[in-house]
């Protein structure tokens, strides 16, 4: 390839990637019999296709979302509750063309965050923009970029991007200018751009996660107001995987109960 003849004229054109597949593709098309047209529009996908692998692997580093866990590899058997229906169709991400949210509680381990990063996943698929952090992280990094004059440039892409997503929100306290941060990102993103926050608070204990009634309760509203609320009860896969591990040693498993899932959508 590096000596091939048209790779001067290809790289002039920003087009090197087609010497992968162009000898397989003058195979076919010799094969085929494929006119000159059929034959460049294959060599044209293939581009195409790199192009868009390219660009998912760069988004999909900028964003925080891991590639690992998708939709694929979520282990719907562990909670038969779940309605997968209503799942597909939210990877199909028409929410984030509406401007809605997802709500994700439960105890841990349940399969939250995985659930929240496979939505995620399919959304940068779709070419949609998607930033994926720890809430207590986005929190952190939004106040320390103050301190180098990159406050202004890091909400602005917060407030840009077609869905945020902030995982475990209320596993750790939240500061005071925290929860003014968090307050500002919630309301200038109300209506414009969608959410997808995941919990094991209760939502009662949303407000006392803020720790100022008044902010928890306009932040709280603009959040849940046009947006799909999942439930899930059930047990730690973390805690099965290990219960299994022991039992191994053992003649039986112990009994568990199914996981239950509770899905709605609010309004």
């Amino acid at each position: 390839m590096i000596s091939h003849p048209l790779l001067p004229k290809l790289r002039q054109l920003r087009l090197s990637g087609m010497l992968l597949t162009l000898d397989v593709r003058a195979a076919q098309a010799t094969e085929r019999q494929l006119t000159p047209v059929e034959f460049l529009a294959l060599l044209l996908d293939d581009e195409l296709e790199r192009r868009s692998q390219t660009r998912l692997a760069v988004h999909l580093a900028q964003s925080g979302c891991d590639s690992q866990k998708s939709l694929a590899h979520f282990d719907f058997t562990a909670a038969p509750g779940i309605n997968r229906t209503l799942i597909q169709e939210l990877v199909t991400c028409a929410f984030i063309s509406h401007h809605e949210n997802i709500l994700i509680c439960g105890p841990t381990g349940v399969g939250k965050s995985h659930l929240a990063n496979a939505i995620a996943c399919e959304a940068l698929k779709r070419d949609f923009r998607v930033l994926s952090r720890p809430t207590h992280r986005f929190l952190t990094d939004l106040n320390a970029a103050r301190a180098n004059g990159a406050h202004a440039r890091m909400l602005t892409k917060v407030l840009a991007v077609d869905l945020l997503v902030l995982d475990d929100f209320g596993l750790q306290p939240i500061s005071p200018q925290g929860a003014q941060d968090l307050y500002q990102v919630l309301t200038e993103r109300y209506e414009h751009r969608s959410m997808i926050v995941t919990s094991n608070r209760a939502f009662e204990e949303w407000a006392d996660v803020f720790g100022d009634a008044l902010l928890a309760s306009a932040a709280l509203d603009r959040l849940t107001h046009h947006a799909h609320t999942l439930i899930i009860r059930g047990q730690s896969y973390r805690q099965r995987g290990r219960r299994k591990e022991t039992a191994g040693t053992s003649s039986a498993l112990p009994s568990q109960d199914p996981s239950e899932v509770d899905l709605h959508l609010h309004n």
